[in-house]
């Protein structure tokens, strides 16, 4: 097979194979950028495969980083952009299912691409557009098929990781997994042990914010590969549950958290807890904790004005988007418009402060400021009171 076009992004890399080309080396565009052109989706990343040694790309161009080159890759750096280039490789055995015990450079691209994960993973392609599938692989992507290069035992226990790229797949594209490479996922579950939280958390919110996540998060299940996640053992059943929602694809990290542990019937105090064995940043535990603070008030029945305040309109939108996985619509105008009509947005707004407070009742700090500030806001709110100090002042005397 051939291209008879190729993408900007490819055609930008050519003068970097040709020159290694001219030297006498062979180089192939690879990964996961040649498989997303075959299906017309967007490239992000264009790495370049070889048979140059490292020491001998650092000689062919000025600009280079040592990225990763105890593995082979080299970080080529043009006037237009920069590359990874990474030299063919065979790689001994996994003791740690994790990483080589030690990686050998080689001259042949066939040896290269049979260490790869997946037969759609394992094309190459050169500079004139020409397709290198050495594994059935264009086949694979023709039948929407997900296959192990070679013994799918032999992949995984290379990195067991690959079994959670695998469900990934599933959930991005929309494959289905080869029955041998099902099996074998099945069979080796258990490696996933020895895996870190930080890798499978990578894989495993590509998958929850897949296109096709509900076959994915089922087959997930089926594997007993949710087995080692954190807190997710008791969790089969709910699972399921999850797999059944619409397949509307999830915007974000935390909205896709937030509409798991809602399922999961996680209680508001053990949130903070969960996320934290999944190596989740704080930022992304405070804006779950919200979304599903927000989200149990939604659900019940329409904002009130001091929850969208509390939220702010940004989250409180998010809610709203997470409403038809429950079969409700969401009313992302009202939401805005109801936001964009309160008297104030944050307490900054607000037109008195705690100093005007303690000087206007010649009171001293102590707990009764904080309730008094958080009366006004509340009221000014609610639109109780017009957010004007002399109110707010004579307000706060009546409260005390």
């Amino acid at each position: 097979m051939k291209l008879t076009t190729l993408p900007e992004e490819f055609i930008q890399a050519i003068p970097v194979i040709k020159k290694i080309e001219e030297a006498g080396f062979e180089a192939y565009f690879v990964g996961g950028s040649v498989r997303d052109v075959l299906l017309n989706h967007p490239i992000h990343d264009v790495d370049i495969a070889t048979s140059a040694f490292p020491a001998e790309i650092k000689a062919l161009f000025a600009r280079t980083i040592d990225v990763g080159i105890e593995h082979g890759t080299v970080l080529v750096l043009t006037e237009e952009s920069q590359y990874e280039i990474t030299t063919f490789r065979t790689e001994s055995t996994y003791q740690d299912f994790r990483r080589p015990d030690k990686v050998q450079f080689v001259r042949s691209l066939e040896e290269d691409l049979k260490r790869r994960d997946f037969t759609i993973n394992a094309l190459a392609l050169r500079e004139n557009g020409e397709i290198v599938d050495l594994f059935d692989g264009l086949s694979d992507l023709e039948n929407r098929t997900l296959r192990a290069v070679g013994n799918p035992h032999e992949r995984f226990h290379e990195d067991a990781l690959r079994m959670m790229r695998g469900l990934r797949f599933v959930s991005q594209l929309g494959f289905e997994l080869e029955f041998n490479t099902l099996t074998a996922i099945k069979e080796n579950h258990t490696l996933l042990e020895k895996i870190s939280i930080e890798r499978i958390h990578i894989e495993f919110i590509k998958l929850l914010l897949g296109d096709y996540r509900n076959s994915s998060i089922r087959a997930f299940f089926e594997t007993e590969c949710y087995q080692y996640c954190p807190g997710f053992r008791a969790m089969g059943e709910a699972l399921l549950k999850f797999s059944e929602l619409p397949e509307q694809p999830i915007p974000t990290e935390s909205q896709a958290w937030a509409l798991l542990l809602d399922t999961f019937e996680t209680p508001a105090k053990e949130v903070a807890s969960f996320l934290k064995k999944w190596k989740c940043s704080n930022q992304t535990i405070q804006e779950t904790q919200q979304l599903l603070w927000g989200l149990s008030k939604r659900k019940a029945a329409w904002w009130d004005k001091m929850t969208v305040y509390e939220l702010g309109l940004d989250k409180s939108l998010a809610v709203e988007e997470l409403l038809i996985y429950y079969g409700q619509e969401a009313r992302m105008a009202e939401t805005k418009e109801l936001s964009d009509n309160l008297s104030i947005h944050s307490l900054s707004e607000l037109e008195v402060n705690g100093n005007e407070l303690m000087q206007f009742l010649d009171k001293s700090p102590g707990k009764w400021l904080s309730q008094t500030i958080r009366a006004c806001e509340m009221a000014v709110v609610n639109g109780e009171l017009l957010n004007d100090k002399q109110v707010l002042l004579t307000y706060a005397k009546e409260q005390l």
